[in-house]
């Protein structure tokens, strides 16, 4: 089973006005989803972000966005630079293959010497 997990990429100090309290203490953090699982761990390019004021910790969710806070955020979002996506294999994977790849030499090995047939 594939566990999801959310690795920072960029995280920053905002000094715009928190639309709940108003106070000029906020954090932009910008995430990319990675995937684990027993063969594979895969690194996908599907990035998320939360800003959060950091003195009554609401989340600013963008219906609340002001003009101030949407420059900032497009500002910061094209310094997050991600991962590449790709695919890593772990020892699992391959030592499932070679154990695949033992068996069909046996198996071939065994048809060609003693005329066994499947």
């Amino acid at each position: 089973m594939a566990e999801d997990k959310y690795v920072v990429i960029k995280k920053a100090n905002i000094t715009n006005n928190c639309p709940v309290c108003f106070n000029q203490d906020m954090k932009i953090t910008f995430y990319q989803k990675h995937t684990y699982s027993r063969l594979i761990h895969r690194t996908t390019n599907e990035i998320s972000h939360k800003i959060q004021c950091r003195k009554c910790h609401s989340i600013i969710y963008p219906v609340n966005w002001t003009d101030d806070i949407e420059k900032t955020f497009d500002y910061y979002q094209k310094m997050a630079i991600p991962e590449k996506a790709s695919i890593r294999f772990t020892l699992w994977f391959y030592g499932i293959l070679l154990l695949l790849i033992i068996l069909v030499a046996v198996g071939t090995y065994l048809y060609m010497e003693e005329g066994i047939t499947f």
